[in-house]
């Protein structure tokens, strides 16, 4: 069975030429045959290997909430913005207020922050700080 296997398979690689694609779409032959007794190796020359995704770095993302906070219209002093900046305190902001920011970063950042994690932030470095511990972050 294994004989005429590779030779069926020798048989079908003889009978394709490389001439009949144009040299830009060639084609390696996805196995090569040693001899009639051994299995064909399998070859793998079109896959290519990926590298995952940067992520966020910090001032790109201290800079999306700063952008997102000096937009915010019930912000009252934009002066008073830094990357320290807690919401109530410094910002003037009520509880509701910081529910809507909190949903805007959710939708700035294209992730879901659950009720848990959403009651502790309350400044912006804590903000920063979650949304750099999310790998999904985007």
């Amino acid at each position: 069975m294994r004989t005429a296997f590779s030779q069926s398979v020798r048989r079908a690689a003889t009978s394709v030429t490389r001439t009949q694609l144009p040299a830009s779409r060639a084609i390696a032959p996805c196995f090569s045959v040693t001899s009639t007794r051994s299995s064909p190796a399998p070859r793998y020359p079109g896959i290519r290997f990926y590298s995952a995704p940067a992520g966020l770095s910090k001032p790109e993302v201290e800079g999306r909430i700063m952008d997102l906070l000096k937009n915010f219209d019930k912000v009252k002093d934009a002066s008073k913005l830094s990357n320290s900046s807690h919401f109530s305190n410094d910002l003037g902001l009520d509880s509701l207020d910081t529910v809507e920011v909190v949903m805007a970063i959710e939708e700035e950042f294209s992730i879901e922050i659950p009720d848990k994690e959403a009651d502790t932030i309350l400044s912006i470095d804590k903000a920063v700080n979650y949304i750099l511990g999310q790998p999904d972050a985007h």
